[in-house]
């Protein structure tokens, strides 16, 4: 990279990169049966969840058959094919009633931009698959599992400060994420369990920090068997548009998390230190000026109360409740603007 290549780059901030969308569902079962025009890009990635109903989230990116394949992120299932969604120019369409019941059950669909269609990367020992939004910092990476210890490129030019990857061959593998924030690369957490952070005894990330290029993958089912296919999801912090960090609880209602350098559209918070759910909030599913809640690791139907308020440059947690807020132990977020 050219010593002003980074400070000529586009912001983030100034180019739509991460919308969260709400649909309401019409019960069609065809291609195009529903139609969302109102995400204002082509999405690359989609996270979807139905909020009355207890359903499993559903996980579609541009790497696995142009979103027509999912995933669910509360599950260990392996990757389900299909033609499930397919990408617009300003939004997708929603080809199945799986994820299109009409009646009350409204959806929300969390849309990430990357990079459109998948380049080869060979930074790795393993070649990979990448669509990557280098000024938003994430990427998707498709790779295929290799002998023990191997590393994977990621095609961001900054090092992840999260990373999950999944299993998409077989069944009972779960979500594996890493971050500084809880332990790096000697520990490891589970996005569709609720554990602490756990020492991964040098067999999920080969007890190695990723770099500015490339992860690191030990011998284990979950990020590495020889011959099974896996896709990872690759986030650090961009200023004025994307934060990963950790704060400590207080266990009083009204603690606030600032610094962010932005207003938040979404938040994902884990407790880290101790066993906790992964929490989901953004800006389109408020009551009053509280976000209605989801789980990742859980296919509950969304729940309300008076949990997190977005407030300038951060959020704030009114409530003392042990996943969000328990004093003194250790919470980990995703925000995004």
């Amino acid at each position: 990279m050219g010593l002003n290549e980074k400070f000529f780059k586009t912001s983030a901030a100034d180019t739509p990169s991460f919308a969260p969308v709400v649909y309401s569902g019409n019960g069609a079962n065809s291609v195009g049966g529903n139609q969302i025009t109102n995400v204002g890009f082509e999405p690359d990635m989609i996270w979807i969840k139905a909020r009355a109903s207890a359903e499993n989230h559903a996980m579609v990116d541009v790497l696995r058959n142009d979103l027509g394949n999912i995933l669910y992120p509360n599950l260990t299932n392996a990757e389900q094919a299909g033609n499930y969604i397919t990408g617009t120019s300003s939004g997708f369409n929603v080809n199945t009633d799986n994820l299109n019941a009409s009646g009350t059950n409204n959806y929300i669909a969390w849309c990430w931009k990357a990079g459109g269609v998948a380049v080869l990367n060979e930074d790795g020992t393993l070649d990979s698959q990448v669509s990557a939004n280098v000024d938003a910092g994430f990427s998707i990476v498709s790779y295929t599992g290799g002998s023990a210890n191997q590393t994977v490129g990621h095609g961001l030019d900054e090092t992840p400060q999260l990373i999950i990857v999944k299993n998409r061959d077989t069944t009972g593998n779960g979500w594996a994420t890493q971050s500084p924030f809880s332990g790096g690369a000697d520990y490891h957490m589970m996005l569709n369990l609720t554990q602490e952070a756990k020492n991964n005894v040098n067999w999920i990330w080969n007890d190695t920090e990723p770099t500015s290029s490339v992860f690191s993958i030990g011998e284990n089912g979950i990020t590495n068997t020889s011959g099974d296919k896996y896709i990872g999801y690759c986030f650090h912090s961009v200023s004025s548009y994307q934060k990963i960090g950790s704060y400590i609880g207080s266990g009083v209602s009204g603690k606030q998390v600032t610094g962010l350098g932005f207003d938040p559209s979404f938040v994902m918070i884990k407790k880290s230190s101790a066993t906790g759910s992964w929490y989901m909030f953004d800006s389109v599913r408020k009551t009053g000026v509280y976000s209605d809640q989801l789980i990742a690791n859980s296919s509950a139907a969304e729940g309300t109360g008076t949990y997190v308020e977005f407030i300038t440059d951060g959020f704030q947690l009114d409530t003392s409740a042990s996943d969000l807020n328990t004093g003194s132990q250790t919470f980990i977020y995703l925000a995004i603007a």
